[in-house]
């Protein structure tokens, strides 16, 4: 299935977070947060100004990114857990 978000939004799949920290201290499911990180899988045309000029997206697919934690809204697509949220939402690319 295809699916492509309007405007300025894009479709980020959230990375899982490493079972081990740095300090070797395994962290159970239960206290785990959800990461804030994740891979941009589709992005929208860009955002439309007032004048009717289009604004293109600076994240494509593919970029790893860093997000809010309450950022944009969870959806399910063929039981697959997936983010919709606005580009603003999004922190930083990670490189």
């Amino acid at each position: 299935m295809k699916i492509r978000p309007l405007h300025d939004r894009i479709l980020v799949k959230r990375m899982e977070e490493q079972e081990v920290r740095r300090g070797g201290i395994i962290i159970p499911d239960t206290a785990k947060e959800k990461p804030q990180e994740g891979k941009v899988v589709a992005v929208g045309n860009g955002k439309v100004t007032e004048e009717g000029k289009k604004i293109p997206l600076d994240v494509k697919g593919g970029d790893r990114i860093l997000f809010g934690k309450y950022s944009g809204n969870e959806v399910k697509i063929e039981d697959e857990e997936y983010i919709i949220m606005r580009e603003e939402d999004v922190l930083a690319i990670l490189e």
